[in-house]
């Protein structure tokens, strides 16, 4: 039996021994169906509602998930209609296959509004994606960073948890934390202040943070406020927290428990309440097991985790960053258009510096642009086409020694002689690097010398590899 309503694709099998249930649900979907409709007007990826009992095939329900998630459908609620209908198992493999809740009809009070209250929900995070304040400023839309920006949005906005940014240098972590600080909706907010903490020294850290008096110090001519006085009631930002050292970690763990602080030189207590936002690209969960980072510290930091993308998951992006680099780059005032090798070449490019480094190299494109024309391959620094040349090379190598190995293995070769070839290969190039010298070539490799001159004396002459090589 199939239910078929506005705007709601549903699942359903045989309901024909629960009819009443099908008829609850009938009535409650009308309910629900106002919202969908008014919904279809303003958005084009409509919410779905997948309804399934014990009889559904469980492939079908995955397939179905699995459908609207390659198509780019971001929000379904799977619904079973049974309290026993799904085993804990499932509930997290419907979730693994794209499903973003999953709800038991039987057990809810008042399903409807449930329901409702959720597809609200995602509606509002669905419009500040689309505002100019994202569109303009966060350039990107590929599957992976539109589910992170999903998830920043809804923690700023619907909440006022402390967040910790993570991911590669150059991910954008300090967009983020503006971002943040923009979406949140407190009334009386204050000011994003950012705090470097890699560039803070112990011996000026109490200044940095509490702020100190007239005369506290050497060459304190003046009051002044720390970051603690000047983000009351805004944002708070520190960059790079993992380089802050244990002392200060005690320091600034103190002030966010109490709320309370004194300015070096100071007795009296002040009161400060800001939203903390916190970046780093360590991983602080292995500097807490190495005694690095204060547990304590963590889990303060840690209300909501959000994790950056490499700009390699973003691929797809890269051509709408180059865009937006081109556009700032000229101050808006022309547009340039990129050449199809050229983009070729950016979207193929590896950036251990992510998206910084990508705006680096449209920079340099744009300082050898002469100002007429598309951006072309041959604007391109030499370092990057040596860089290309050589992965060319490597290409090259790479398919000979796929053809070495083939033709090994059709004479009759086994994998233990052609390693032990490879092997032999490999310590013959680097003694060759480093004129023989077996300390150098043993580091290069990763072995003892030891075992490169007992390689050396069973080996003997050089030559007689070659041969062998040459022969095979």
């Amino acid at each position: 039996m199939a239910l078929k309503t506005l705007n709601i694709p549903c699942l359903f099998e045989d309901f024909s021994s629960t009819p009443e249930i099908l008829e609850s649900i009938s009535q409650e979907i009308k309910k629900i169906e106002k919202k969908f409709q008014a919904i279809s007007h303003i958005v084009t990826n409509v919410p779905c509602l997948l309804f399934f009992n014990r009889k559904t095939p469980l492939d079908k329900v995955f397939s179905f998930l699995r459908n609207r998630k390659e198509a780019g459908n971001n929000y379904t609620i799977s619904i079973s209609v049974g309290k026993d209908d799904v085993d804990k198992a499932t509930y997290w493999e419907l979730l693994n296959e794209g499903a973003s809740d999953v709800l038991c009809w039987e057990s809810l009070f008042n399903a409807s509004e449930v329901i409702v209250k959720r597809v609200e929900r995602w509606l509002e995070i669905e419009n500040v994606l689309q505002s100019p304040k994202i569109k303009k400023n966060i350039i990107g839309c590929s599957d992976k960073w539109l589910s992170t920006l999903r998830e920043v949005v809804e923690v700023a906005r619907f909440s006022n948890l402390s967040v910790l940014i993570t991911g590669e240098s150059g991910t954008g972590k300090e967009l983020i934390s503006r971002l943040i600080h923009q979406l949140d909706t407190r009334i009386d907010k204050s000011d994003l202040i950012l705090t470097d903490c890699s560039s803070i020294s112990s011996e000026l850290s109490g200044s940095e943070f509490f702020g100190h008096e007239k005369g506290a110090y050497t060459n304190a001519i003046a009051s002044r406020d720390g970051a603690f006085a000047l983000a009351n009631k805004g944002t708070l930002f520190l960059d790079e927290i993992g380089e802050l050292p244990l002392s200060l970690q005690a320091e600034l763990l103190r002030v966010i428990q109490e709320g309370t602080y004194k300015r070096v030189g100071s007795n009296i207590w002040k009161q400060t309440d800001f939203r903390l936002v916190s970046a780093t690209n360590k991983n602080l969960v292995d500097e807490v097991h190495q005694h690095r980072f204060r547990q304590d510290l963590y889990f303060r930091l840690s209300g909501w985790v959000i994790e950056l993308p490499p700009l390699r998951e973003r691929i797809a992006d890269i051509p709408q960053l180059v865009e937006h680099f081109l556009t700032e780059a000229f101050n808006g005032e022309k547009y340039v258009e990129v050449d199809d090798k050229l983009m070729s070449f950016l979207t193929s490019r590896s950036y251990p510096g992510n998206i910084r480094e990508l705006k680096q190299l449209v920079n340099r494109l744009v300082l050898k642009y002469p100002g007429t024309g598309p951006l072309t391959i041959g604007l391109l620094p030499k370092e990057e086409l040596r860089s290309v040349k050589s992965e060319v090379e490597n290409m090259e190598y790479n398919s000979l020694l796929h053809q070495g190995i083939h033709k090994s293995i059709l004479t009759g070769i086994g994998v233990k002689e052609i390693k032990d070839m490879v092997g032999n290969i490999a310590i013959k190039i680097a003694l060759g690097q480093e004129n023989g010298n077996i300390q150098r070539a043993a580091l290069k490799l990763g072995l003892t010398d030891r075992s490169i001159q007992l390689w050396t004396k069973m080996n003997g002459d050089l030559q007689s590899l070659d041969d062998t090589l040459t022969e095979n």
